[in-house]
């Protein structure tokens, strides 16, 4: 068994999912932490049990961080069966891996995990009850990870994107350079939350953790929302993304019209409501995400610099 990684001296660190928009941020962050080995989906296919297992053999990691996942929530309509490989057989099997070395696992969930039938933000405790397949494989990874045990962190995330991979902010700068105008759903409220902030926040967390402040494992293990503070909805995100890429990114507005969810119909259905409390996580880690409007800024400037 290896060392605890909450004694570990430079601990090994496996990202599963490196290339994708959260695994880059977090490889960029834990850059100097230990050694890292990062993998992707043309290096390990998740869906494969053995490749998984094997992986983490090779590793041999002292905190796996699994930031890969099935994500396409439509296609997931007719690809049940993938997205539960990977959503939730594939952190089971990291999780057990995890068990076996006495190594951290931090995973990441999703807000579709819920309804939407709330109007104020939902709470680790609130019952969950997805409306699409992709929620419904993500809420099985997670009840599998808590059903491993072990030394494990499941942060709850919402609308995440960032300066790569594909994402509603990237989708509407691409749409932009081809389109006057664009239709909006008005009728969704969440929290946009960048790959940024989800990377700096799950750094200041491992670093605590191993530094002994937050207590003994059982003190800390569990389930947590981590989002952007605020909420809007998709076309009030649209907006605010237009506002300032016109004049950082030189990026022509479109027109933007705001529609019902109903006269933009998808093969999965979304929740109307999914803004996360944070408080959890405020309480037991004193972590704090930026406002997602700040966040915006911090994520466009990164794209200014980019280019």
């Amino acid at each position: 068994m290896s060392e605890s990684p909450t004694t570990a001296t430079n601990p090994r660190i496996l990202i599963v999912g490196n290339a994708g928009q959260l695994g880059r941020e977090l490889e960029k962050i834990f850059l100097g932490f230990g050694p890292i080995v990062g993998v992707d989906r043309e290096s390990v296919d998740l869906a494969d049990a053995g490749q998984t297992r094997d992986l983490v053999h090779r590793a041999e990691p002292d905190i796996i961080l699994n930031a890969a996942a099935y994500t396409a929530v439509d296609r997931a309509e007719s690809e049940r069966d993938l997205a539960y490989a990977i959503n939730e057989q594939a952190p089971r099997i990291l999780a057990e891996e995890a068990l076996r070395r006495n190594a951290l696992f931090v995973h990441y969930s999703t807000d579709y995990i819920f309804d939407g039938g709330k109007t104020s933000p939902w709470l680790e405790s609130d019952p969950p009850n997805p409306l699409n397949v992709y929620g419904a494989s993500k809420l099985a990874g997670e009840q599998a990870v808590e059903g491993v045990g072990g030394k494990f962190l499941i942060f709850r995330t919402s609308w995440v994107y960032g300066p790569h991979g594909q994402n509603f902010l990237l989708t509407m700068l691409r749409l932009a350079r081809e389109r006057d105008r664009l239709s909006i759903v008005d009728d969704q409220i969440g929290g946009p939350t960048t790959s940024i902030e989800l990377a700096r926040a799950t750094h200041s967390i491992v670093t605590g953790i191993l530094a002994g402040r937050f207590g003994a494992p059982e003190d800390w293990i569990g389930l947590y929302h981590m989002t952007c503070g605020g909420s809007v909805s998709w076309f009030g995100f649209a907006q605010a993304i237009f506002a300032r890429a016109a004049e950082l990114l030189a990026v022509k507005p479109p027109t933007l019209t705001p529609i019902a969810t109903q006269d933009y119909p998808t093969p999965a259905a979304r929740p109307r409501y999914s803004v996360l409390s944070n408080s959890k996580l405020q309480a037991r880690f004193a972590e704090k995400l930026l406002p997602w409007e700040a966040a915006l800024e911090e994520t466009l400037q990164a794209l200014r610099i980019a280019k």
